[in-house]
């Protein structure tokens, strides 16, 4: 297995909080260590060094305790961005940030025409983006990917309110290769995958719980939450070297490694 380096984005968790509640994660009256949760986003960052990845990093906004969760700031393919609309407004004031990043950044923008989430939702698998809807993205946002990005789009349905948005209940380890929870799917959705990854790992719902699907893999290491034991047994059992993170901070917004993470595919360095 071979390992690609990648370029990624990430912000600071300088104003993490959770104070409201826009999934089933979320809790406003428990409490949370912010100190702990930059802590936690820190070791995380070096670790995407040690791996000898590229980590750039955008500048957090006061009252936007969501913008940690990078992956959800856009979608970056061939050194083209779709910027995001996020459904909730708690949410909305990150978009316009992130498009500003990208756009100073050099890649050609795109703007969405509905409710897309980004990488959260937009996952790239070989030939092929598996793109989420029923919770968060919208599905008529997924033509407008396919059109911009000109790659097929596969439509997952999400039906737990717990797995949100796809990168809880998919990664994708390879070009050929990806991890998920079946349980988290339709019907119709677990087919498909079913025919597009015959040979799929299978997580378990603990293992989901503890977000261990939320992970990041540059072809040979899998960055995963450290909870998740099972999938990492299983990852290291088909030959990928796991990498266990502790995120619990972040985890009680809904977050885990592959949230904070937004994959930058072939564009300009940033200024």
């Amino acid at each position: 297995m071979d390992a690609t380096s990648q370029r990624l984005l990430m912000c600071r968790p300088t104003y993490f909080a959770v104070d409201y509640a826009i999934n089933p994660w979320m809790d406003p009256t428990a409490p949370v260590d912010p100190a702990l949760a930059i802590r936690q986003w820190e070791q995380l960052r070096q670790t995407y060094l040690d791996l000898g990845h590229t980590v750039e990093e955008i500048t957090p906004v006061p009252g936007l305790p969501d913008m940690v969760f990078a992956a959800n700031g856009g979608t970056v393919i061939d050194g083209k961005a779709m910027a995001v609309q996020f459904r909730d407004p708690q949410r909305a004031d990150e978009a316009p940030a992130y498009r500003a990043w990208f756009e100073d950044a050099g890649f050609e923008m795109y703007d969405p025409k509905h409710v897309n989430e980004g990488e959260g939702d937009v996952l790239l698998a070989g030939d092929h983006l598996l793109a989420g809807t029923g919770f968060r993205t919208a599905h008529a946002s997924h033509a407008q990917l396919q059109e911009v990005f000109g790659y097929p789009v596969i439509t997952m349905q999400l039906v737990d309110p717990r797995f949100y948005h796809l990168d809880t209940a998919l990664t994708v380890l390879d070009e050929r290769t990806v991890a998920y929870l079946p349980e988290a799917f339709s019907p119709g959705s677990q087919a498909v995958l079913r025919r597009l990854f015959p040979d799929a790992v299978h997580a378990t719902m603990a293992d989901a719980e503890v977000l261990g699907l939320n992970a990041v893999s540059d072809g040979r290491h899998v960055v995963l939450p450290a909870q998740a034991t099972d999938l990492a047994a299983k990852l290291r059992d088909r030959g990928y070297e796991t990498i266990g993170v502790d995120l619990s901070e972040l985890r009680k917004a809904g977050g885990g490694p592959k949230c904070c993470t937004l994959r930058l595919r072939q564009g300009k360095a940033s200024k």
